[in-house]
């Protein structure tokens, strides 16, 4: 158990917190394997380079990231003081949700069942 008063354990806390400017969006609908392939394009890319990309892609999950990384790079504005022209893509990734599980019902009272999958996709930002 840690030592000190309350409001030094919280201070020690929030120094090692991380400052880099972020945004995650929780039980996105779509798999994370599906969304990792347009996240794997954008990895370690400048933002307008990313937005491009996102932009013209062809897949569904590139228009859900593309959201993603607006917001990052309005938080890395509004809340980090950052200019935008300076920020590439430090970290992306998806990680897998609750699964909802769903019957179809198929021949002879048989009943098959679909798997609706979710994942969690996070963007990390950092100045060049």
């Amino acid at each position: 158990m840690a030592k000190g008063h309350r409001s030094q354990i919280k201070r020690e806390r929030n120094e090692q917190r991380d400052t880099r400017p972020s945004a995650k969006l929780s039980y996105a609908r779509i798999s994370a394997q599906k969304a990792g392939f347009v996240l794997d394009a954008i990895r370690g890319k400048d933002v307008t380079t990313a937005l491009g990309i996102l932009t013209y892609s062809p897949r569904y999950a590139s228009r859900v990231i593309k959201k993603i990384v607006e917001s990052a790079v309005a938080n890395a504005e509004n809340n980090n003081g950052m200019n935008a022209s300076n920020l590439y893509i430090e970290e992306c990734y998806a990680g897998k949700g609750p699964t909802m599980k769903r019957i179809r019902p198929r021949a002879q009272g048989r009943a098959y069942r679909i798997e609706k999958r979710t994942s969690h996709i996070t963007v990390v930002l950092n100045e060049k």
